[in-house]
């Protein structure tokens, strides 16, 4: 009778276990684009931001049901939008990778332009503190700067960030003064402190190999001295969860899942996710040591934790981690899309050219690496503009012979080639 009991007790406590699923209703991308961004007030309402199909949806129960309320058709051009903020239910904001800054005072029915001198090329972190401040930062390529407004968007200051590093992609604050921002410098990987309001800013990690980014960061919202980075590498270099229980004076580091490690979100010390553009959902219980593929998607940019019953994550579609039983009508998975590229001539001599097939308007890094990972060089930035195909042309006479890898870094993500020097 006790055993009779203990296993009754078994399957009613499995049955209330939090699982990642799907959110119904909600579009699936099965051609290789994703959702950048996912972000809620309250277990109930929320917003996702799509990238490169470039929409808005809002959710007023928890992710069952979502409405569109944005796209390029209303705006009339192309965007990709990268992430997504709420001050409160009425005001938020768009961030994109297209030069375009956004503002709602009405939950998302209606957005209208911000204004910014200087322009900011791209905004790819949000972070909203307090009641009416709110941080940006951007871009992923260059140049690395922070936006500031503390009258909930009415108006804006720049703040150059060249001195700090030369891309931000997160941006973090645990009040009005005190936060971190995330990307690379001219040495690799770094996470930067303030404790003014971003007036200054102190280097607390980097990881010292060249063209590596902190990508996503999370803070412990039980203990925010406990902090958890996404070190988003080049193949074959690995990704690395970085972790600090000090506040930043100390990290750990971990091989994550992939290189192409973009989000994390932990409910503890040692349970968390990570996901990136080529492999699926991974979960960790012991702070990062092993990581098990849950099976459910992948191409996450994003992981919301709401408690240590509740979160979300942005990727092929959007994901909830809940009790509930979710519907599984959008259960197709799919992961990144890469850049259309061609070489037109493998193995070289003295010169590299290859063609790129841009299917909207972009942001490009290539950059060069020997075989075994090792930065040489950038190549190339370039702002695309349009739907368009493009010749690049490279002089290599000056290389030594042997095989390197052209790495591609664009809105969606990376890809790479392999060549040969004679």
């Amino acid at each position: 009778m006790k055993f009779i009991k203990l296993i009754a007790l078994l399957l009613s406590l499995s049955s209330f276990a939090q699982t990642w699923q799907n959110a119904p209703n909600i579009v699936s991308n099965t051609s290789g684009v994703r959702f950048d961004d996912v972000f809620f007030l309250n277990d109930n309402l929320g917003w996702a931001a799509n990238g490169f199909f470039a929409a808005v949806y809002k959710t007023t129960d928890g992710g069952l049901t979502w409405t569109e309320q944005l796209n390029n058709t209303i705006l009339g051009s192309n965007h990709y939008f990268r992430n997504i903020e709420f001050l409160n239910e009425n005001i938020g904001f768009l961030g994109t990778l297209n030069g375009k800054f956004y503002k709602t005072t009405d939950g998302g029915d209606n957005w209208s332009e911000v204004t910014i001198t200087p322009n900011p090329p791209a905004i790819c972190g949000l972070n909203a503190v307090g009641s009416s401040t709110i941080y940006g930062c951007g871009a992923f390529f260059e140049p690395a700067h922070i936006i500031k407004s503390t009258d909930s968007g009415d108006t804006w200051t720049y703040i150059d960030m060249s001195a700090y590093a030369t891309a931000l992609v997160e941006i973090k604050f645990l009040d009005e003064l005190n936060g971190f921002a995330t990307g690379r410098n001219a040495t690799g990987a770094v996470v930067l402190k303030t404790t003014d309001g971003g007036v200054t800013w102190s280097t607390i990690y980097n990881a010292n190999i060249a063209e590596e980014y902190i990508w996503k960061l999370q803070i412990l919202d039980s203990n925010p001295n406990v902090m958890f980075g996404a070190l988003f590498a080049s193949a074959p270099n690995p990704g690395k969860l970085i972790k600090t229980t000090d506040g930043g004076a100390n990290w750990s580091t971990f091989d994550a899942p992939e290189s192409d490690i973009e989000a994390v979100g932990f409910i503890s010390e040692t349970k968390g996710w990570m996901g990136g553009h080529n492999t699926g959902f991974f979960e960790t219980t012991d702070g990062g040591a092993t990581w098990t593929d849950l099976g459910i998607g992948g191409n996450l940019n994003r992981i919301f934790i709401i408690d240590s019953d509740l979160a979300y994550a942005a990727g092929t579609t959007i994901y909830k981690f809940t009790t509930e039983t979710l519907s599984t009508t959008n259960s197709n998975i799919g992961y990144k899309a890469d850049l259309s590229i061609q070489l037109t001539k493998n193995p070289v001599n003295k010169q590299l050219e290859f063609i790129v097939n841009f299917k909207a308007d972009d942001n490009l890094l290539i950059s060069l690496y020997t075989v075994t990972g090792k930065f040489i060089k950038q190549l190339s930035r370039d702002i695309i503009k349009n739907r368009t195909t493009k010749r690049y042309t490279f002089s290599v006479e000056d290389l030594p012979s042997g095989t390197y890898i052209l790495d591609f870094h664009n809105n969606a993500g990376r890809t790479s080639k392999k060549f040969v020097k004679l």
